[in-house]
C-alpha cells in the first residue's frame, strides 16, 4: 500500500481546465524556483533506453493513497467538482473538463488517469534501476495523474513531446512534463528536448 500521505500532494496547476492556448512562461517561475526552460536545459539528454523492456504489472498502479481511495480514484475525487462517490470510494458522479481537449465529461467511466509521463516512457527514461518500490511510487504519486478523455488518453499512448500534444494548454502539458522529468531524475532524449524548447519560445 502506497502511504496515505501520498493524498495531500498538491496537483499541479497544469490539471485544471483551461482554455486554448499557451499559459505557462517559459521564463518567469512556475510556483518559484527553476523556469520551466532552465529545468528543461538541467535535465540530462540521452538516447532512449529501448532496452528496458516495459511490461505494466512492473509498475504496480492504482494503490490506494488516501483513505479508501486508490490512486485513479482519488484523482477523479480531487480533479472534478461536485464529485459523489459510493462504498470503497467508488466514484458516481460528478463533472470534469479534460486538460487535454477541453471536453466536459459527467461520467467517470469515459475517463482515462493518464500518467503525465507514460509509464512506458518513463521505462525509457534512465529508469532501469528503480526497484519495484520506486515504480509504484511514480505509477500511483497524485502529482503525475491527470484525469482526462479517454480518447485524448489513447492518441497520446506513450508518446513524448516530440511525437504528441494535447490540442489545449500546450505550454502547462510541457510545464509539467519537463517538472515530473526533473523531480523523478528522468532523461529526456534530443528529440524530445527540442520539440519541449520549440513550444517553450513561444510560451
Amino acid at each position: 500500500m502506497i502511504a496515505r500521505t501520498l493524498g495531500t500532494i498538491a496537483i499541479a496547476a497544469a490539471v485544471a481546465a483551461t482554455p486554448a492556448g499557451c499559459r505557462t512562461s517559459s521564463t518567469a517561475p512556475a510556483g518559484g524556483g527553476s523556469t520551466v526552460a532552465e529545468k528543461l536545459a538541467a535535465l540530462r539528454v540521452a538516447v532512449e533506453d529501448t532496452g528496458s523492456v516495459y511490461r505494466r504489472a512492473d509498475w504496480p498502479h492504482w494503490e490506494t493513497v488516501s483513505g479508501a481511495c486508490d490512486a485513479r480514484e482519488h484523482t477523479l475525487k480531487t480533479q472534478g467538482t461536485a464529485v459523489t462517490t459510493g462504498p470503497g470510494c467508488k466514484v458516481t458522479g460528478g463533472r470534469w473538463v479534460s486538460p487535454y481537449d477541453g471536453i466536459t465529461v459527467t461520467v467517470a467511466g469515459q475517463l482515462d488517469v493518464d500518467h503525465v509521463v507514460p509509464l512506458a516512457e518513463a521505462a525509457r527514461s534512465g529508469t532501469r534501476t528503480w526497484s519495484r518500490a520506486d515504480r509504484t511510487r511514480y505509477a500511483n504519486d497524485p502529482a503525475v495523474l491527470i484525469a482526462v478523455t479517454a480518447t485524448s488518453n489513447r492518441s497520446k499512448g506513450d508518446s513524448d513531446p516530440a511525437k504528441w500534444l494535447p490540442a489545449e494548454d500546450r505550454c502547462g502539458y510541457l510545464a509539467r512534463w519537463v517538472d515530473t522529468k526533473t523531480r523523478y531524475r528522468m532523461t529526456v532524449d534530443q528529440a524530445e528536448r527540442d520539440a519541449i524548447a520549440a513550444v517553450l519560445r513561444r510560451c
